[in-house]
């Protein structure tokens, strides 16, 4: 068995990225014991499974997902969440507040109301039923001040690089505090004024070029320039 690729690799249409007893996920195909790139895009393997995540393309959940989402409407016991994405993140009560909750004698607007920005996780999806979020967590909840900017959500592992050297680097150059959603939001919050322009000139840059190689490297540059 050998691997023809290195992780988050440009590949094309065509391209062979494994021969062997491997799993041909989203964006490959097997042909003849050989597994092939279906679709230009940044190639991974994950335990013996391959996959190619597309350049461009709207966001599918996956269970353990942190998001970044928008109440757009509100029920009874629960607030519907936009999180750029064909389904509709559903955020329940139970996944909210710990005490109990009498939907009757209070109002949900009182806790999210809508056009609240969120930092959620996935923790139930299967295609059939919308994506529960939960905001149950370190880190979770309702975001206040800051910047929102948006990007294809397939370019967020480019943006956050391996074992997260690309947005760490950002952090540390600018001394910003920024939340990548998986789902292509990004919330920025800059200690001085102008930190939230250059964090934002830096992702755009990353955004552009994320296909080509030794982007790292032109990325610092930015902020020695």
């Amino acid at each position: 068995m050998s691997v023809l690729f290195e992780n988050r690799q440009l590949v094309v249409p065509g391209e062979l990225l494994a021969e062997g007893d491997f799993k041909a996920a989203e964006g490959t195909y097997r042909e003849n014991g050989k597994i092939f790139a279906s679709l230009i895009g940044l190639a991974a393997l994950k335990g013996k499974t391959i996959y190619v995540t597309a350049l461009a393309g709207s966001y599918l959940p996956y269970i353990d997902d942190v998001v970044i989402g928008k109440v757009y409407n509100i029920s009874l016991t629960s607030w519907h969440v936009d999180i750029c994405s064909p389904y509709t993140g559903i955020l329940h009560i139970s996944n909210v507040v710990r005490r109990p909750f009498n939907a009757t004698k209070s109002d949900l607007r009182e806790i999210f109301d809508i056009g609240d920005i969120l930092v959620a996780k996935i923790i139930a999806f299967d295609r059939l039923q919308d994506p529960a979020l939960t905001v149950k967590g370190r880190d979770l909840g309702k975001l206040r001040g800051g910047t929102i900017i948006e990007i294809p959500p397939p370019k967020i592992p480019r943006l956050i690089g391996r074992k997260g050297s690309m947005i760490n680097m950002i952090k540390e150059q600018t001394n910003a505090k920024i939340v990548v959603g998986q789902n292509g939001r990004i919330w920025i919050v800059g200690k001085e004024p102008g930190d939230e322009i250059e964090v934002i000139r830096a992702i755009r840059k990353i955004e552009r070029e994320a296909h080509t190689t030794g982007l790292t490297d032109r990325v610092r540059e930015l902020f020695v320039e």
